[in-house]
């Protein structure tokens, strides 16, 4: 497929991407090729080949989620600088306007 300097125009407004002509001349031909390439990939025979994201299967290792106690309040509260009604008390980051 052929990219002419119109289409990756196009492109580049829709990336608001500013390209000078050489640069529009230069990826026109870059784009091109890697459609050509793209094309050429999709005369592969992938039948029975599953479809991967990653070429390792990925496995997840986290550990079972058990509850268990968790930090009473007075302790959790030890060390901040303020608290209001049990809780940590910090500054607005919001202003009113």
């Amino acid at each position: 497929m052929e990219f002419t300097r119109e289409d990756v125009r196009k492109i580049a407004v829709l990336a608001r991407l500013d390209l000078t002509d050489a640069q529009m001349d230069h990826y026109a031909g870059q784009l091109g090729r890697i459609l050509a390439h793209v094309d050429k990939l999709g005369e592969l025979n992938t039948e029975g080949v599953e479809p991967t994201s990653h070429s390792l299967r990925l496995v997840n290792v986290l550990r079972e989620d058990e509850p268990r106690p968790s930090l009473p309040n007075e302790a959790a509260l030890a060390n901040a600088p303020e608290q209001e009604l049990g809780c940590f008390k910090v500054p607005p980051i919001i202003q009113e306007m």
